[in-house]
């Protein structure tokens, strides 16, 4: 038996799954759950989505795929630690992005603008349409049929989803998962997804940082300011005066991800401690996220965002970037939308259900399950009139 915390989300104490399934006698159901989102469609396709650079501008850069992954073994090496089920923890993790779009935020960003009359787009809630709709592989249903305790995870990532707000209202498609099976939004998620919602904040921000240096957007001197990494940095340069500047960066990066994590332990021992849980009941039920990082680390970090906010998102090769990649979406869906037929075959819309909001919704799904690679391909098609049709 695996020595799992009492306020871990034990496999054999799941919820189940909406659509009952014969058990594996090999996997737990966590297992299966991961298993069956490494094998999906869109998690392969994150291989060619952007994480900031767009693919052909480099083949070191990060990926959504290489993003997911790295999230993953932060998150599994934290719940070993805190004894909680590292399996449901990788899954979570390794699904978190599935509903990106390709070429990032730019991409995500002019989809929502094209898709604001038709209730709007995010990557969160598309993630829950691959998982629970679009993903159409298996014989018995649509999706992956996820256990409850992965799907609330990929659902409540950034905590309770209830009381809405104005600025902050159900998605479309949460609302229509929670209208078949409860999952409790008005609560904290596991203890498994509040690892994964973090182990995502250290690897973005460390992995960012990394590429933003290599790409030669700032220097290490630039960065040295930053109290969160000039310590960090000093300390490499006072060990290894002559290394050469990439391990520089590497040894800086590994040690500032190192001192997140070791942060995040403390902190949360501190707060498991604190409240005492005897159950996955009593964290969600807990006033406050358990998982954190403490109050000087989450301020330094919020300021090293702040950083790359100004150096690297914002820097001119990003914009430019960026502009091509929204023209590229919008260009796409406005096309889509006059003209359906020019979609393939089997995204053509239905009979009877080509009204402007499923037709909305259809391309929109289509458009987000493109890779960069294919959006350009598929951009050159339709509006270069010496491309291939």
């Amino acid at each position: 038996m695996t020595d799992w915390a009492v306020y871990a989300c034990r496999p054999d104490l799941s919820r189940g799954r909406l659509i009952d399934e014969p058990s594996s006698p090999t996997r737990s159901v966590y297992q299966r759950d991961r298993d069956r989102i490494v094998h999906s469609g869109a998690f392969r396709k994150l291989e060619y989505k952007t994480q900031v650079f767009i693919f052909h501008e480099g083949d070191y850069y990060r990926t959504r795929l290489t993003h997911s992954l790295e999230v993953a073994q932060i998150a599994r090496s934290i719940a070993r630690v805190l004894r909680l089920d590292e399996d449901l923890v990788e899954a979570i993790a390794l699904a978190h992005d599935l509903g990106h779009t390709p070429f990032g935020h730019a991409g995500e960003a002019a989809l929502a603008h094209a898709m604001a009359p038709w209730g709007g787009f995010s990557h969160n809630d598309q993630t829950v349409r691959v998982v629970t709709r679009l993903e159409q592989r298996y014989a018995a249903f649509d999706g992956l049929n996820l256990t409850w305790e992965t799907l609330e995870g990929v659902v409540k990532h950034n905590g309770p989803l209830i009381p809405e707000t104005p600025a902050r209202p159900l998605t479309p498609t949460v609302r229509e998962v929670q209208a078949v099976w409860d999952l409790a939004l008005d609560s904290q998620p596991g203890l498994e997804a509040q690892v994964a919602a973090l182990a995502d904040d250290i690897a973005y921000t460390n992995h960012d940082l990394d590429d933003g240096l290599r790409a030669g957007l700032f220097s290490l001197d630039e960065v040295a300011d930053q109290p969160l990494v000039g310590p960090i940095l000093a300390e490499v340069r006072r060990r290894h005066p002559d290394l050469a500047a990439p391990r520089v960066i590497h040894e800086t990066i590994r040690r500032l991800i190192d001192h997140m994590v070791s942060d995040l332990l403390a902190e949360t021992r501190r707060r498991l401690a604190a409240l005492a849980p005897a159950s996955p009941e009593q964290i969600r039920r807990a006033g406050r996220a358990t998982v954190a990082f403490g109050a000087d680390l989450a301020d330094q970090e919020r300021r090293l965002r702040q950083f790359l906010f100004q150096r690297m998102y914002r820097h001119y090769r990003v914009n430019r970037m960026m502009s091509k990649s929204a023209r590229v979406v919008r260009d796409l869906f406005a096309l889509f939308m006059a003209e359906p037929n020019c979609l393939p075959t089997a995204w053509q819309p239905p009979p009877g259900g080509d009204d402007d909001p499923a037709r909305a919704r259809l391309v929109a799904d289509y458009i987000a399950g493109m890779t960069d690679r294919y959006a350009l391909i598929e951009h050159g098609r339709l509006f270069d009139l010496a491309g291939r049709s």
